[in-house]
């Protein structure tokens, strides 16, 4: 019998079992992540089959960028779901639709394969190779996390711990923990590190329950030299899982271990988590990174294209800069789906290209602008009275700041061409047509006036 089970040849109960399994994880994603992530990365997954040798489930996607990309963000997570939907699945392979296999990490090796405590030995494939400290982009909403997480990994004479990161999602906590973890295993390549996700330590705590082991669950984590857990919030309300939590932590900081914990909250705001456990995870050093500046995001758009070892003009870095300000996470998916639907489509990257394939992102990232900051902010530009912008006065100096307030009213607010009009001192919808086509006009000839409304459109979104 074939180790190896496609779903063409397979049996109609295992193939059909699979398929079961398959929709019921795709539903759950798609209700995890939102409608766009699951239609722009996961949508296009397919399940090819199971292999029974090393009892994983073959998943498949059309190129070798989605394919990398989907591996790198959510193999644990896929795995998590398939455990939990068919318990003799310990895998997840994912590959091109050729065939070809992708290089993956593991975030931990599954609790049934794990060697005992006193013989283990530490796993250094267990982080992703391209989040280290040296591919973190700092800047000043990051730095004090960056430089603390840098100084917890080194080790030497430590003042603090554990170190406590927290942000909201998609700003660089989980690249730190990575970075963390290559650090130590550079220093120390022997060193014990478990790091896991909060939900991975309780799916992994209850197993050991259920199966009435909880032995070996404690000795694998109080034997760590490193703990990393990430997304603490997910602990909360949950009694058995804190109270194990809460044991672990004690054992490690007693035994002068490093301990990196992660949330998407000050740890005074984690409601449902235990007040012993707020005092463990407050006792060090507790960092926050702020959501990323304008600065921070065009640095880090750089980098990644210099990563990637392609080349993207400058103005259309500084658009997706600009215009999505939500998080990391986002702002380099933008730049992943820009690349690839180029490669897709044999299109060249530039701002309408741009425009074009991320318009619904830059509308689901743009927050509340309205018309009056926006007449404010041209006028202190400009160095003009606010009350200029509804005058009737015709002037040059008065007139063209005007019309780029229109123009980016139109691009930076919901507001109907008539809507904008009555704003700007109760003009005809025309005037607002022919300032928008005006300003257009002059960014393609006049360098200064380009130069303004990129300024303007990047400290209002930024």
């Amino acid at each position: 019998m074939s180790s190896s089970m496609n779903l063409a040849s397979a049996h109609g109960g295992e193939g059909d079992q699979l398929q079961v399994a398959w929709a019921a994880i795709r539903a759950g994603l798609r209700a995890d992540v939102g409608t766009r992530t699951f239609d722009h990365w996961l949508k296009p997954v397919e399940l090819v089959g199971y292999c029974d040798t090393d009892k994983a489930v073959r998943l498949s996607l059309p190129s070798d960028f989605m394919a990398s990309w989907v591996s790198s963000h959510y193999t644990d997570r896929l795995t998590l779901a398939w455990r939990a939907m068919l318990p003799h699945v310990r895998a997840v392979r994912i590959e091109t639709s050729s065939g070809k296999a992708v290089e993956r990490y593991t975030a931990e090796a599954p609790v049934e394969e794990a060697a005992p405590a006193e013989t283990s030995s530490p796993v250094s494939n267990q982080f992703d190779r391209r989040l280290t400290f040296d591919s973190f982009v700092t800047g000043a909403p990051n730095l004090v996390a960056f430089n603390a997480a840098k100084a917890l990994a080194a080790g030497d004479k430590l003042s603090f711990s554990p170190l406590y990161v927290h942000s909201q999602t998609g700003l660089g906590k989980t690249h730190l923990l990575h970075a963390v973890g290559h650090e130590v295993l550079r220093n120390n390549p022997n060193a014990r590190i478990l790091y896991m996700s909060a939900e991975r330590f309780m799916f992994d705590f209850v197993s050991a329950m259920r199966a009435r082991d909880t032995f070996a669950f404690k000795a694998r984590l109080r034997s760590a030299d490193v703990l990393m857990i990430d997304d603490v919030q997910f602990i909360a309300g949950k009694e058995s899982t804190q109270e194990e939590f809460l044991h672990t932590v004690d054992e490690l900081m007693t035994g002068g271990r490093r301990l990196v914990i992660s949330a998407d909250r000050a740890p005074h705001a984690l409601d449902g988590v235990e007040g012993r456990i707020l005092s463990r995870l407050t006792q060090g050093l507790v960092a926050d990174i702020a959501p990323a500046d304008f600065t921070l995001r065009r640095a880090i758009l750089g980098a990644k294209v210099s990563a990637l070892g392609i080349v993207i003009a400058g103005e259309v870095l500084d658009l997706l800069a600009a215009r999505i300000v939500s998080n990391i996470r986002e702002l380099e998916g933008g730049l992943n789906r820009l690349v690839a639907y180029s490669q897709l489509h044999n299109r060249p990257i530039d701002e309408a290209f741009a425009e074009e394939v991320l318009a619904e992102m830059f509308r689901a990232s743009r927050r509340r602008i309205t018309i009056d900051e926006i007449q404010r902010r041209v006028s202190e530009h400009y160095r003009i009275r606010q009350a200029e912008m509804v005058s009737a006065r015709r002037a040059r100096e008065v007139a063209r700041p005007r019309q780029v307030a229109m123009y980016l009213a139109k691009q930076l607010t919901p507001r109907s061409l008539p809507e904008i009009g009555r704003k700007f001192g109760g003009r005809d919808h025309t005037t607002v047509i022919h300032a928008i086509r005006q300003i257009e006009r002059l960014r393609g000839i006049d360098s200064d006036i380009d130069t303004d409304v990129r300024t303007l459109m990047r400290d209002l979104e930024g």
